[in-house]
Order: C-alpha cells, then structure tokens, then sequence
C-alpha cells in the first residue's frame, strides 16, 4: 500500500505526462508542485514507485512515466469525478437541441463526444423497449416507384424503396391504411404477428404490393438494433502519432469491427455505471496500447445502450470520465423526455 505522498507523486508524474508527454524528472517534480520534500526523497519515492511497477523508465537517464498499472491506480483513487463547468454543460445542451429522432440523437451524440474529448467515439443505438407503431405510410414518387416509410413512437423514422407495378397512388393510400389501423399502436413483437394478418387479409389485387411492403416492414420490426454502433472522431488519433506510430494500422482495423466495439462497451452496460478499461486490460491485442472510457445510458424506457470512448492510454482521465458520464446523462434524459 502506498503512502499519501507516494500517491501525490504518482498523481503528480500522470498530470505532467499527460500535458506534456515528457518523462517527468523529479527535480521537475519539486519545481512544479507542492511537495514539501526534497527531490532526494522525490527520487527516493519514485525509485519505490518504479520497483512496484507504478512508473517506469523509458530510456536510461530519462525521467519517469506511468504504466498501466499507475494510471490505473490513479484511475481508482480519484475520488470523486470533477463536475463539467456550466459552459461546458451549455454547450452539450446547445448541440443536442433540436434532434428530432433517434438516428438524430446518435449522431448528435457521437459528434459532440469526440468533440469534447477530442478521442474516438462510440455509441450503441438504443433499443427502445417501449416503443410502439405510430404509423405506416407509402409515397408514390413516379409510375414505377414508392417510398415505405414506418414512423415508431420514439420518433424513430424507418424507409425502404418500393416497387410499383401499375398501383396508383390511391391503391398506395388504401394500403397505408390498412396497415397503420391493423399496427398503430403495436409494440414490435405483437406487430410481427400483427402484419402477417393484415397480408394475408389483402383483396388479391392488393397481395403482390401488400406482400412486399410486409416482407419489409417484418425485417424492420424484427431488426435488433442494439447491434448497430456508431463511431466519430477516428482523425483524433493523429494527435497522439508517437504514440500510435507501431500500432495505428491495427487500431483502426478493430474500431471498424462492430463486434469488438460492442464487447468493449459491454461491460459498462453491465456494471450500469462508468467503467475505465486501461491498456493491458482489454480484451484485444490491438487496443492495448489504449484506454476506453464508457457508460450506459437511457431511461426505464429503453434497453441499456452504451458509450464511451478509445484514446491513449496517456489522457486526462479526470477530465474524459467526466465528459462521458455527463454525455451519458443528458442522452438518458432526451430519450426519456422525448
């Protein structure tokens, strides 16, 4: 167990590293923070910070860094998360104002995260479990095409491409009807059964049109779009080149793969609260030269979806988890208000 002075050190070296990406010497230390010791005990502490393997020396005659195992020290003994300062809440507000769906929210929020933390950003759509159909509609847009559109309670706008063989657009309006009298109001797993009764309820001038908007509206319902992430901010990682000099190839490789994304948010959406993932801790060989700070959010109304972000393992911490959950937060709240 480290002494009080030890950890002050270790938070010490995090801080100077972090902002200037310089090994950190002890006579820097003493110079820069108030210690109250000489820089003897100063490299004495840090000599017993590197044998436990807090800190380590990149280069002989060089200063310290942390290691994965000091971040994370530092990680667990901050105490409590600073709170975001109010211009920096107004601007989370500001930027989110005016999404009008889902698909909106989403991106809204994986632009505004990789904006504020200046890291890759991933959010998980969520999977609202309440959500129900408002209505179906189909567009005629010339004689040989229309436009399927499904509108969920949440706000969710979903459009598939249809295609016509000789039906008007009164034939168009007559099926809209009937599929939104036999749906509104359906949450999706009733709407599946819902949807094959409409069909095969259609006159038989109405099947072959009426057959091909339920084939598409069942893969609507059906889709599980918990499995669909979104990512922002990937140029962010070109201002941590030295860092990612070996090792840039095979990052961008896994932050195109969902899956992996997915498995590295899960464990927040288990823990229901913010988790910090650093280096050596995560599950693939390719981001282990990074960090992922994530969160769960939404309400009583959805399934819990994750966010969250990938960067160097050298960050401010305090300042991304505080980014995160104040993010998480305000999506929670949009989706519930919405």
């Amino acid at each position: 167990m480290l002494d009080d002075r030890k950890l002050q050190i270790l938070r010490a070296i995090v801080a100077d590293y972090v902002s200037s990406m310089e090994p950190v010497g002890s006579k820097a230390l003493v110079e820069r923070h108030n210690l109250d010791v000489s820089p003897a005990t100063v490299r004495n502490d840090m000599a017993v910070l590197e044998e436990e393997g807090y800190i380590t020396q990149p280069h002989t005659s060089a200063g310290r860094i942390p290691t994965d195992k000091g971040y994370r020290l530092f990680v667990d003994r901050l105490g409590a998360i600073k709170p975001l300062s109010v211009a920096e809440r107004r601007a989370i507000t500001t930027f989110m104002e005016g999404a009008v769906e889902v698909d909106d929210v989403v991106m809204r929020t994986v632009r505004l995260l990789a904006s504020i933390t200046r890291q890759v950003a991933i959010v998980q759509y969520p999977v609202m479990t309440s959500t129900t159909v408002r209505h179906v509609d189909i567009v005629v847009l010339g004689p040989e095409r229309a436009v399927l559109i499904l509108v969920h309670s949440s706000g969710k706008v979903d459009q598939r491409i249809l295609e016509l063989h000789g039906e008007t657009e009164e034939d168009a309006a007559d099926l809209s009807a009937r599929f939104t009298a036999a749906l509104e109001g359906q949450p999706p797993s009733i709407a599946v059964d819902k949807l094959v009764a409409a069909v095969e309820a259609l006159a038989p001038e109405r099947k072959p049109l009426g057959e091909a908007i339920g084939a598409h509206l069942m893969e609507l319902l059906a889709g599980d779009a918990s499995t669909r992430v979104v990512v922002g901010g990937v140029p962010n990682l070109s201002r941590f080149g030295p860092e990612f000099a070996h090792s840039l190839r095979p990052v961008l490789e896994a932050l195109e793969e969902h899956v992996v994304l997915l498995r590295l948010l899960s464990e927040a959406s288990e823990a229901d609260n913010l988790v910090v993932r650093i280096g050596h801790e995560n599950p693939y060989e390719e981001l282990r030269g990074t960090s992922v700070v994530s969160s769960s959010y939404g309400n009583s109304s959805t399934v819990r979806a994750t966010l969250g972000i990938v960067g160097p393992t050298r960050m401010d911490y305090p300042s991304t988890m505080a980014a995160v959950r104040a993010v998480a937060s305000y999506v929670g709240r949009f989706l519930s208000e919405g």
